[in-house]
């Protein structure tokens, strides 16, 4: 079980719902909110995870020079970058400029 520890308190960064609060807020609803974004945290670092694989994957296609699958991963690319700027994980200014980028190096492929 992975603890940090600071000399006020403790986290559990396993299960973040269990700690002892010293100089957080106490309420019941400060609880709840840090039971939350730990929650959503787990979620974001997953949507991250995947946005970042996936364009390794298209990099490792354009490496290969091999424009036919890239060009049919283009789509799903495109996609999943549009949904991680959805959920607000990026930027849409990111998330196009990085399709325009991939895109531009397919086109010179």
């Amino acid at each position: 079980m992975n603890i940090a520890k600071n000399k006020n308190y403790f986290i559990d960064h396993a299960n973040f719902s269990l700690y002892i609060l010293a100089l957080m807020a106490n309420t019941k609803s400060a609880i709840k909110r840090t039971r939350r974004i730990s929650r959503q945290t787990i979620v974001n670092k997953s949507r991250r995870s995947r946005f970042r694989s996936s364009i390794k994957k298209m990099k490792i296609l354009i490496e290969k020079k091999d424009k036919k699958a890239a060009l049919s991963y283009l789509p799903k690319l495109n996609s999943e970058l549009m949904r991680v700027a959805k959920t607000g994980i990026i930027k849409k200014q990111n998330a196009s400029r990085n399709i325009s980028r991939i895109t531009k190096q397919i086109n010179q492929l």
